[in-house]
C-alpha cells in the first residue's frame, strides 16, 4: 500500500499540472477575446484614434493587398477578371434614354395657368353668310318619266258619239261592249277603250320658277305610250334634248288601234278637265303640293300627230281653256275637222300654228291653207324663220320621208324639238309673257 500512494500522488500532480495548464489556455483566450471588446465597448462614443485608424488601415491594406493577390490570382487562373464581372461603361450609357428621362420642363410651365375655355365641337353643317361667295346650285336630279291614271284621260268611255250623236260603245256581245269604227272593224271596250294612263315627262333641268310650257301629245293609230310614245317616237327625249322649260303630258287614245276617237276629249269642257287633273299630279309629281296652281295656269301647246289630229280639233273647239293654248303643231296629221282648225287660228292671233305634211294629207292642208287666206291671214310654207305671235306656218315634204317616221324625221330631224328651240328662242312669243305671269 506504501508503494501505491506515491504512483497516485504523482498521477495526481500530473493530472492537476494538466489541468492548470488548461485553464490557463482557457483564460488567456477569453482575455483575447473581451480585451478588444472592452477596447471596443470603452471607445463607442469616442472619436477614433487616428493613429490605430491609421495602423488599422495599414493592416487592412496589406490584407486586402494580400487577399486581393491570391483573389486576382485565382481569378487569373479561371478567367473571371473584374473587367469580365463590370465592364465599362459605354457612350450611350451614360445617358438616359428617352424612356428614362425626366419631363422637360419650360419656365412658362410654372407660370400661373389660366383658366381654359373648352372648345365646342365643330357643328356638321356651315351657316350660311349673308354674301355667299358660291352662287346657289340646285341639286342634281334625274330626268322624271312615269305613267299617271287620270279620271279625265280619254278612256273609257261610256258617252256619245258627236260624229253621229249615238253611244260610242255601239256593240256588244254578251257582257263584252265594243266600239264599230268607221272602217268596220271592232274593238272591244276592255282590251281597246280602258286604258286610261297618261305618260307624263319631266325634263330634269325643268324649273317651275322660270316660264315654261305643257306639252300634250296626241298620238296617232296603232300606238301604245311605251313602245311607241316613248320608245319608238322619242318624243319625251325631243322634249328634254330642246331645253326648252316643258313639261309633257301624253293621254293614252285607243290602244294598238287603228282608231283616232277623241273618247272624253269630245265632251264640252273635257280637256280643261284633263288639264286640271294634270295639274295636280304634276304638282304631286314635282315634290311641291303648292305648286298646282302654277301648273293649272301654264301655257299649253298641243301636238297631234296622224290619227290624233280628232283630239286635238275638239279640244280646241270645246276643250274649255282654249285661251290657255299658245301653239298648235300638227305632223302629217290634217285628216278633216278643218273649220275648226281655221277657226281657232283666226281667233287666237297670239299663238302659232305649224302643220308639216307629206302627199298622204297634201290636199286638206292646201284647203286649209285656202281658207286661212280667204280670212287675211298671212302663211308661210317653210320653218326657216323664227316663230312669232300669230305665226302660221304650212311645211310639205318631201318624197323619202314616211308617214310611220314622221314624229322623229319631218323637214327635219326630231320635228318637236326644233319647234320647241325655236319658240323658246323668241322671246316676245306671247307664251313666254303669259309664262312669266304665273303664280
Amino acid at each position: 500500500m506504501a508503494g501505491a500512494a506515491p504512483k497516485l500522488r504523482a498521477d495526481d500532480r500530473a493530472d492537476r499540472t494538466m489541468s492548470g495548464r488548461h485553464d490557463r489556455a482557457l483564460r488567456a483566450a477569453l482575455i483575447s477575446v473581451m480585451v478588444p471588446l472592452s477596447l471596443t465597448l470603452v471607445q463607442c462614443g469616442k472619436a477614433p484614434d487616428p493613429a490605430a485608424l491609421a495602423a488599422n488601415s495599414q493592416a487592412n491594406v496589406q490584407v486586402v493587398a494580400k487577399t486581393n493577390s491570391q483573389s486576382s490570382n485565382a481569378r487569373l487562373a479561371s478567367g473571371d477578371t473584374f473587367e469580365d464581372r463590370f465592364p465599362a461603361p459605354q457612350f450611350r450609357e451614360r445617358f438616359p434614354s428617352a424612356s428614362e428621362s425626366f419631363l422637360q420642363r419650360q419656365m412658362s410651365d410654372f407660370s400661373p395657368k389660366r383658366a381654359v375655355q373648352p372648345q365646342p365641337e365643330q357643328a356638321p353643317y356651315k351657316v350660311a353668310s349673308l354674301e355667299p361667295q358660291v352662287p346657289y346650285k340646285r341639286p342634281a336630279r334625274e330626268d322624271l318619266t312615269t305613267l299617271v291614271s287620270m279620271k279625265s284621260s280619254a278612256f273609257p268611255y261610256f258617252g256619245n258619239n258627236p260624229a253621229s250623236d249615238a253611244p260610242f260603245l255601239n256593240i256588244s256581245k254578251g257582257d263584252r261592249r265594243g266600239h264599230r269604227s268607221y272602217s268596220g272593224r271592232v274593238y272591244w271596250q276592255d282590251e281597246t277603250y280602258s286604258d286610261s294612263r297618261v305618260l307624263v315627262h319631266v325634263p330634269e333641268h325643268f324649273d317651275l320658277r322660270k316660264p315654261g310650257v305643257i306639252v300634250v301629245f296626241f298620238h296617232g293609230n296603232g300606238a301604245t305610250l311605251e313602245r311607241d310614245v316613248r320608245d319608238r317616237q322619242m318624243v319625251p327625249k325631243q322634249v328634254t334634248d330642246s331645253g326648252a322649260n316643258a313639261i309633257l303630258l301624253a293621254p293614252q287614245m285607243a290602244v294598238d288601234a287603228a282608231d283616232s276617237s277623241a273618247g272624253k276629249f269630245w265632251q264640252p269642257g273635257g280637256f280643261k278637265r284633263f288639264m286640271a287633273e294634270s295639274a295636280d299630279h304634276l304638282a304631286r309629281l314635282t315634290g311641291d303640293p303648292n305648286s298646282a296652281r302654277a301648273f293649272a295656269n301654264m301655257p299649253i301647246v298641243i301636238v297631234g300627230y296622224s290619227g290624233g289630229f280628232l283630239p286635238t280639233a275638239w279640244s280646241l273647239e270645246v276643250g274649255g281653256i282654249s285661251d290657255r293654248v299658245r301653239g298648235v303643231v300638227l305632223l302629217d296629221a290634217v285628216y278633216g275637222e278643218m273649220d275648226k282648225f281655221a277657226s281657232w287660228i283666226e281667233s287666237h292671233r297670239s299663238g302659232f300654228f305649224v302643220s308639216a305634211y307629206t302627199r298622204h294629207t297634201a290636199r286638206r292642208d292646201r284647203e286649209l291653207m285656202s281658207m286661212l287666206r280667204q280670212k287675211g291671214i298671212s302663211v308661210a310654207e317653210d320653218m326657216d324663220g323664227p316663230l312669232r305671235p300669230g305665226s302660221v306656218v304650212f311645211v310639205e315634204t318631201g318624197e323619202g320621208i314616211t308617214h310611220r317616221d314622221y314624229v322623229t324625221r319631218a323637214w327635219t330631224r326630231d320635228p318637236l324639238k326644233d319647234v320647241l328651240v325655236k319658240m323658246a328662242a323668241t322671246p316676245s312669243l306671247a307664251l313666254t309673257r303669259v309664262a312669266s305671269t304665273n303664280p
